[in-house]
């Protein structure tokens, strides 16, 4: 039977009516079930820059701790702290009282000891010419030993003609030839001369006897000249001991007077106008003098970022008593050992703990400082330094969070109830790193490195090579294009995103609302 013409359209409207009720659900069932992520598109950027990020404080490139070396209450401080002093200047004044009486005693034993030169110089003088005399006394003994022979011999002559003419006389006396008289002549004549033979002889031997005496009195006058130089050689030890004794006295006293050994600012003055100062082992310190001509940064660096930092890297500095200024800096030593967080100072430690983590000491040489801010620059002031580990020049980047590593059959199979296993990746690692080890043994297929790109509205996982890592985003050497929609986030759901999965783009609003976009 032919329904009527009313009953067609009532059951025409109550089709229109479900078919509209079922896309509207449809339409609400979706939205509620479709994730909203955030995207970025992959972008070129003219230059990346690796850094690693630490902090410390200013360090000048030495302390001089300036410590009291002799014993004495201080009388005047000139300096303050933080003031700046050139070498030379005075800075700290002790009561000299007791050195001075103490340089002065030394002083008159000095004189003392160089009157005893004087005197001993005058009878080195006195016996060296009583050498002289004696020397000449022998020379004259000499001389006159040498004429007493003479007279000798020529009395021996004499001796000997009157012995002939005596003889001749007795023979010829004998014969008759000549008278008594003439006979005694001759026996005289050799009597005289054989009493001046004697006479001669005589003075020979006393000549001889005044050489003897001559040269014993010479070695008399020889033995006081050494004994006049051993005493002049004395006196001179003594001189030149005294003489030490005094400049260490007066070194005594000139450190009664502190000056600064180099040019710097004050950094510490532990001590204070009327102390007394005592030296030795327990020695009082006076001040602290920073050589501030080269500034350094001093921070500690993650054991898990100290291999990127090498000697020669470039850095920025910010003090926080400067705000945001940034000043030049050059990486310029890194210490290789390690220092726990809960130690004060570095080196080998006995006791290891393993769970505590480890820094390194790097030490950054603050370069192109003008006058006033070097100045301006204090010992311990905090500071934060970006040390620049690598540069890219020319690369494609998206953001750390959006390299993620899945298992392949995770993103192979979109609808499987696996481990989908992806985490985001908060800088670069070699491909396939995290999925290796145990699993890899066992024949599991490694985590794969890569991006979740927005494919019309399903992801879509591409593997990826990654570069360096910079401040936000990392480097894609391979597998992407500039100008791709790369998913972002929220990390919930990048976390569990699967292949082929119906995302919605999220886009932002004036005001910071988004919307989803189908």
């Amino acid at each position: 039977m032919a329904l009527s013409r009313n009953k067609k359209i009532i059951i025409g409207a109550t089709v229109a009516v479900l078919l509209a009720a079922i896309i509207v659900i449809s339409i609400f069932a979706t939205r509620t079930d479709t994730p909203e992520v955030a995207v970025s598109t992959v972008r070129s950027r003219p230059e990346l820059k690796s850094t690693v990020v630490s902090s410390g404080e200013i360090r000048p490139i030495q302390f001089m701790n300036l410590t009291s070396e002799v014993q004495g209450r201080i009388e005047e401080i000139y300096v303050i702290e933080g003031q700046m002093v050139n070498k030379g200047d005075p800075l700290v004044r002790l009561d000299p009282n007791q050195l001075e009486s103490t340089t002065d005693a030394q002083v008159a034993a000095l004189q003392s000891a160089q009157t005893q030169i004087t005197s001993a110089q005058n009878q080195l003088s006195q016996a060296q010419q009583g050498m002289n005399v004696a020397q000449v006394a022998i020379d004259n003994a000499r001389q006159g030993v040498v004429t007493a022979q003479t007279e000798v011999d020529r009395a021996q002559v004499e001796v000997n003609a009157a012995n002939r003419e005596l003889k001749r006389a007795e023979q010829l006396l004998e014969s008759g030839v000549i008278a008594r008289q003439e006979y005694d002549s001759a026996r005289d004549r050799l009597e005289n001369a054989e009493v001046s033979l004697a006479t001669s002889k005589a003075r020979l031997e006393s000549q001889r006897i005044s050489v003897k005496d001559a040269t014993a009195r010479l070695k008399q006058q020889e033995v006081s000249v050494t004994d006049a130089r051993n005493a002049i050689d004395r006196a001179n030890r003594q001189v030149d001991q005294q003489s030490a004794v005094l400049r260490g006295q007066r070194s005594q006293l000139g450190k009664t007077l502190q000056v600064a050994p180099i040019n710097g600012v004050i950094a510490e003055i532990p001590s204070k106008v009327g102390t007394f100062a005592v030296a030795g082992l327990s020695t009082t310190p006076l001040l602290t003098i920073a050589d501030m001509s080269t500034i350094n940064v001093e921070v500690k660096v993650d054991e898990t970022e100290i291999d990127r930092v090498a000697v020669g890297q470039k850095a920025k500095v910010k003090v926080d008593a400067f705000g945001e200024a940034e000043i030049d800096g050059e990486v310029l030593q890194k210490t290789p050992l390690a220092v726990g967080k809960s130690q004060t100072s570095g080196g080998l430690s006995t006791n290891i703990n393993v769970q505590e983590a480890k820094e390194f000491r790097v030490v950054i040489k603050l370069v192109n400082l003008t006058e006033d801010l070097q100045n301006s620059l204090r010992p311990g002031m905090s500071a934060t330094a970006t040390i620049t580990t690598e540069t890219a020049q020319n690369v494609l980047t998206v953001p750390l969070q959006a390299v993620v590593e899945k298992r392949p059959e995770a993103s192979a199979s979109p609808g499987s109830e696996g481990n989908s296993g992806g985490q985001p990746q908060g800088g670069p690692a070699a491909p396939g790193s995290g999925g290796g080890g145990e699993e890899g043994r066992r024949g599991r297929p490694q985590a794969v490195k890569g991006v979740f790109v927005l494919d019309g509205n399903k992801a879509k996982f591409i593997a990826v090579e990654t570069g360096i890592t910079g401040d936000s985003d990392i480097q894609i050497t391979s597998g992407l294009s500039e100008g791709q929609e790369v998913i972002t986030g929220p990390s919930r759901i990048l976390n569990t995103l699967k292949e082929g999965d119906i995302v919605k783009k999220q886009e932002r609003q004036a005001g910071g609302n988004s919307r989803p976009q189908s």
